[in-house]
This record gives C-alpha cells, structure tokens and sequence, in this order.
C-alpha cells in the first residue's frame, strides 16, 4: 500500500489535487507491528487463503477446543455441534445447534414452534453429564487415596433457580445423594419442595442470614424427613435456633460457616478471608460450642462450611484453603462436636477462555480430576496427622455444574459499515486557507513528523488538529464540509501509519442487561462465536451493540484479550426487515447466575427457553419444553402496570378518533395493539411469535420424559423433518 506524506510547503505552492500525496514516505502499516491492527490474530487464520478456509480454521481462531471442550465443536457444515455426553457422545449423538434454532424460531406454519428470539437453549444432557462428571472425580480421588468416607454435593440454587434446571438437578443426582443449598426463604422453599423427590439422605443447606421464620421453616423441613443442616453466618442466629427447636421440639442439625485466613486475590476473592462477608471467627466459634454445651446440644453440631471464593485458580490455593479448614473441623470435634461433614463450598472455577491460566479471574489452571484430587487429598492429611475420622466431603459447586448446559443464542439484525477516508472535493487548499494559526501549525508538524519517520508524533500532532478544528466548529469559524474533512484527513494518516481501527458495530436482537448482566456489572467475559458460517472466513471485526438506550448497552471486551470479535458480512445488510439471510450469534458458559440477575431495562424481558434431550430422531434431538419468553404485557406488569385497562385506554382513544365512516380502522388499530402487548419487546425480526403465554397452559409447552422419544418418532422420518415433541 502506498503510504502518505504530508507537505505544506508543497501544499501551498501547488494546486490543491497535489497537495496530498502518495509518495512511499510513510511505510505501509506491515512495518509496525507495535501498533498495527490485523484483521485477524491467529496467524494460521491470517495466512489461510478465503478459498481454503475450513472449520477448523475457525475452531482455532474462537478458540472452541479450548473452553467448549468436551461438550462444544465446530462441526463439518460449519456450525456448532452440541455433544451432550461429553467425551462420550458418539458421532451420530451430536446436535447440529443451528438446527435446533430453526426448530424453536421458524414459524408453526412451517413445522418450527414460532419462538422469539434472544433464546436460550438448554440441553439437559450436558447438565447431567456434568453432575456424573463432578462425582466420578470425587469417587476416583477418594478410592485412589482410600478415603475413609464419601462425597456427596449440593446445588447451590443461586447459581440458577429455574425450576426445570433444579429438578433436573435433584432427578440426576438423586443416585449419589446429591442435595441442594439454599439462601434464601424462597429458595429454602423451593429446595424443600424439590427435595421431596430426591433422594432421603441429600444434604439440605441452609445458608445466607436468618431470620426466625426462615429458621423456622429449616427446621419445619427436618420434621418433613429432609436432611436440613442449618450453616450459622451470624453468632446470633444460634439463640434463634435453639429457642425455635424447642417450641417445634425439633432436634437441629446445626453447621457453622467459618471465616479462614485463606483467600485469593480479585473480584472473586472479595468474600473471603477474615475481612469477608460471611462466617464466624475463630472467637466466635468458641463461643458458639460452649453455648451448644451449655445448653446440651453439643452435639447437633455436624457441619462445618467454608468458601474462598469463586473461580479458585490453582489447587495450590485450594488446598491451602481445605487445609486450613480441616484443622478447624479437628479441633471442633477435639472440643466435644460430633462433626460428620466438611462444606468446602464453591470455588471450582470455569476455563472462559480455554487459556487454563492460574494467573486469569476467567480461566483456571487444573480440571475437575486435578479439583477433586486436591481436596480429598488435603482433608486427609490433616486428619490423618490429628487421628480423626475422615468426615463427609460436601461441595457447593453451582458454577462448573450449570454453566455449560446453556446456550444464549440472539441475531445480529445489521451492521454499520466502515467508511475509508476521502480527500474534500474542494480541495486541501481551501481547507488550509480556514485554520487558525495554532492549527495550520499543528499540520505543518504533522507534515514534518511524518518525513521524518516519527509515526507516534504524527498521531499527537493530527489529534491536536482535531480538537482545534473541533473548537472552530463551536465557535462558528468552520463549516461542517471542513470539519469533516479534517476527520478524512486524521484518518487517513491513521490508516497509512497503521493505527484506524475498522472495525464495525454489529446491531444485536438483545439487552445486555438482562440476559449478559455480568459483563456489565463486573465485566465477566463470556465465549460468543457465531454459531454457523464457519466454513467461511470472517473478514469483518465488530463490537456488538444491543437494543438499550444506554451506552453501556454493548459487547466491546472479548475472550483472548480482544476488544472485537472477527464477524461475517451479514447477507443483504442484515435480516430486521425480513431481507437477507439470518446471523446468529451464541453466547457460550453463560448458564449460571445471568439469568437471575438479568433485570429489565428499557422493559426489555428474559429470553424464550427451550429444552433440548438428544434422541435418535433424524436430527437427533427432540425439543420437550419451550417457553416463550415475556410478552409486552409482561414486563408492564413487574413494574406495576396494567396492561388490560392501558389497552381499552387505547382502544377508545381509537375509537374516539377514528372517521365516523372508519369502523374498520378502529378495530383494526386495536388488533394491533392487541399483538404489541402479546409480542416480546424485542425486534420481530421475522413473522409474528405464534407460541404466546396467551395460548394457555401458562406459556409452558412440554412432553412426559418418559414419552418424548416414542413421541418424537412418530414424526414423518424425511430427511428436513424435525424430531421433536411438544404437546
């Protein structure tokens, strides 16, 4: 590429066409690669010819090896493959994820269920193999060691408390007692009635600050025949306990949630150590066992819970941690407890961006084996050098247990595009004639740094013509023509010198807020990767910008340490309008927390849900619940609106004005009105959602489990034909 000199001299004693040009002074942008901007970073991405483009290329490039591994590839059409059994899935198992949102998004007429987008799918298949996945660790650490006792988890239903994912949750685990953790009364609530289907020696955990009534309810659900242990946070909720249990003449089972010296650095690591959130000190617990002895109940005191954080990045940090724990469950059953468990709590972290880093709060350094190892291993030398019992070995791991189960998928509906810089039609001459002094001084130094090769110079001396032209502006000494021809001419030496950041802002069907509230609030990065078209190269970078009136409302931070995303030109400039072929995006690892913590800004809703079960249908997948997700009226109604009485408002505000001769109109505009309430807010970037709560059945559409494949197989077996079941 010819490169660009800039010469005032020459500027002002020649015609204004010569005023600029290309002469091979500055070099081309390939000779700085210290602020040089490539389309794409990997180097075998950057050195594959279009033609030879292949999804492997791609998979390199998103890095889908290393954070979708075992479950996520990039399959040979070109899109991504969902492999529900992990490393066990055979290759007819695997779901085509493009296939399954066409399924949930094409319209009833056509043999889809008409859902809205954003969507989140849901593949059940993953959840369980994660479940499986956590306690084969654990059973393989424990044998390997030969551990005195078991493991037996619990599902902290913060994480995500829809309640299909729970009582999925309790259904897989109910074979290795795997139990729930609440924090709340509603929670409690919720795991108590979950719990009546599991299995009778779950562990029921009750954490977060109490009150009498949620005391009250803990010990309710023991007298229910739940394994309930009520975890102290706060020395005070002990007299709560002990008065409530004698009136309901309720044996508790107590736990305390102990404040160690063990923590780790980060956003992550803010609720441990001694200055954390949570827990009792070393003081405290002393006082808690004499009082317990006091009053001869020494020993209801089982438990002892702990949490260092989450996303712990290195078992060296965890077993620090478990270490210094064990010791403190020793010397609680040296002063008299009858301790029969150790909660170490959350922490096992999520590889976000396949790096497996120590030193990153989005990756981790070791896999569920190498966790699982770590702990059994550091319990057991602490007890062992004590001479106690190896006790129960209960963890809190919701993270690594729902992250990968779910996947957001929404649509880019079109795209702003980049503008190369122009030279003014009226020449440089008349521009140079406009500036004031302080300006044309500043042009003839960018003239004279970039001569000289002085590239970082030049940069400084253009931003300084900016912001003087800029001010020329306000003051109304410079037309809008000449403004923006000074922006061409800034530019135009970014881009000789290599520095013009191209990219472009991809407009998506989504609220960052209420589906991605993480990377706003914290800035938690999260996998997105289109989920098709990656047997072609991307030749665009974007940032992704959402439907919010806010600022904030955007994607501008990725994995990799990339502040945009390599993207795909969108066919006919996008699809809003029902032109060109469809975009979609997927956000992957995305399924603890954000959907408990989305809100609704602008009054945009959750996402549509599905559920997905691989079967052995022609697609091998069958779709056995969808949701839509909240309608218009919906979201009114959570900050207090009344739909119903807005709607016959409109309606006869309608009906006031409308031509006398004009019933029809007036009906008509209250239909409408009528689907603008049923719709979701976001975009309809295709025919109307034909699957409404308005439909009955509280919005829910599902299929008995133990019936969906048979019910699936009754479909036509041609080859586009879905395998599916919905009732």
């Amino acid at each position: 590429m010819p490169a660009l000199a800039c010469c005032v001299d020459a500027a002002v004693a020649t015609p204004p066409s010569q005023a600029f040009i290309w002469d091979g002074i500055v070099p081309t942008p390939e000779s700085f690669p210290a602020s040089g901007v490539s389309l794409l970073t990997n180097t075998t991405i950057t050195t594959a010819p279009a033609n030879a483009w292949s999804p492997t290329h791609s998979s390199m490039l998103y890095r889908v090896d290393g954070w979708g591994a075992p479950y996520f590839s990039v399959n040979s059409s070109g899109n991504v493959s969902v492999r529900p059994y992990g490393a066990d899935t055979l290759a007819h198992q695997e779901i085509d994820l493009i296939k399954v949102v066409k399924k949930a998004s094409d319209p009833k007429a056509s043999g889809g269920l008409g859902l809205q987008l954003p969507l989140i799918v849901r593949f059940s298949d993953v959840l369980n193999n994660r479940l499986q996945s956590l306690q084969s660790a654990f059973d393989f650490a424990i044998q390997s060691q030969a551990y005195g006792a078991h493991y037996q988890g619990v599902y902290p239903v913060k994480c995500n408390q829809d309640r299909f994912v729970v009582e999925d949750i309790v259904k897989f685990g109910s074979g290795f007692r795997f139990g729930l953790e609440a924090g709340s009364k509603p929670e409690l609530l919720l795991a108590m009635s979950c719990l009546c289907k599991g299995s009778s020696e779950a562990l029921l955990v009750c954490n977060g600050f109490k009150d009498a009534e949620y005391i009250s309810l803990a010990l309710v659900a023991r007298k229910l025949h739940l394994n309930t242990v009520i975890v102290l946070e706060q020395e005070e909720e002990l007299d709560i306990v002990i008065n409530i249990s004698r009136q309901l003449r309720v044996r508790p089972v107590i736990g305390l949630r102990a404040k160690l010296r063990t923590k780790h650095s980060g956003h992550f690591g803010s609720t441990s150590g001694e200055k954390g959130k949570f827990g009792l000190t070393t003081t405290q617990i002393l006082r808690v066992v004499k009082k317990l002895e006091q009053h001869g109940m020494l020993d209801s005191l089982e438990l002892l819970h702990f949490h260092i954080g989450s996303q712990i990045p290195s078992t060296a940090l965890l077993a620090d941690g478990v270490r210094e724990a064990s010791q403190i469950y020793c010397e609680l059953i040296r002063l008299g407890a009858c301790m029969k468990v150790i909660d170490i709590g959350g922490g096992l972290g999520i590889d976000y961006d396949g790096s497996k880093s120590q030193d990153s709060e989005i990756s981790v350094g070791y896999s569920l084996e190498d966790y699982a190892y770590a702990v059994v291993q550091a319990v057991k030398s602490v007890c062992d050098r004590n001479g106690v019992k190896h006790p129960v070995i209960c963890s809190e791991s919701g993270r690594a247990i729902v992250s990968h189960h779910s996947v957001l998928v929404f649509e880019a509906v079109s795209a702003s595009s980049y503008e190369s810089p122009v030279m003014p039609s009226f020449g440089l001459q008349y521009l140079l004639e406009q500036l004031t002094d302080d300006a044309l001084a500043d042009y003839r130094n960018l003239s004279a740094a970039a001569i000289r090769r002085e590239y970082d110079t030049c940069l400084v001396y253009a931003e300084q013509l900016k912001q003087r032209c800029v001010q020329q502006f306000k003051e109304g000494s410079f037309g809008m023509e000449q403004l923006a021809a000074v922006d061409g001419l800034c530019e135009l030496v970014s881009k000789a010198i290599g520095v013009s950041d191209n990219s472009r802002t991809y407009h998506v069907n989504l609220s960052v807020f209420t589906s991605i509230p993480d990377f706003w609030g914290i800035g938690q990065l999260f996998p997105i990767i289109p989920i098709h078209r990656l047997d072609e190269r991307p030749t665009m970078r974007g940032i992704l910008s959402d439907l919010t009136c806010d600022s904030d409302g955007k994607i501008d931070k990725f994995i990799g340490g990339e502040s945009s995303l390599p993207l795909h030109e969108l066919e006919g400039n996008g699809s809003v309008n029902g032109h060109g072929g469809k975009y979609y995006l997927g956000m992957f690892l995305g399924g603890a927390y954000e959907e408990a913590l989305g809100g609704v800004h602008n009054l945009f809703g959750g996402p549509s849900v599905i559920r997905v079960l691989q079967s052995d249908g022609p697609h091998s997948f069958a779709i056995t619940r969808a949701v839509p997700g909240p309608s218009c009226a919906d979201v009114l109604r959570v900050m207090q609106h009344e739909p119903e009485v807005m709607f016959e408002t409109l309606k006869h505000r309608a009906e006031e004005f409308a031509d006398d001769d004009d019933t029809n109109g007036s009906m008509s505009l209250a239909s409408g009105l009528t689907r603008s309430f049923n719709n979701m807010p976001y975009l309809l970037c295709s025919a109307s959602c034909s699957l409404t709560a308005a439909n009955g059945n509280n919005g829910y559409f599902y299929c008995d489990e133990d019936t969906f494949a048979s019910a699936a197989d009754s479909v036509a077996a041609e080859d586009e034909q879905w395998s599916y079941c919905v009732a």
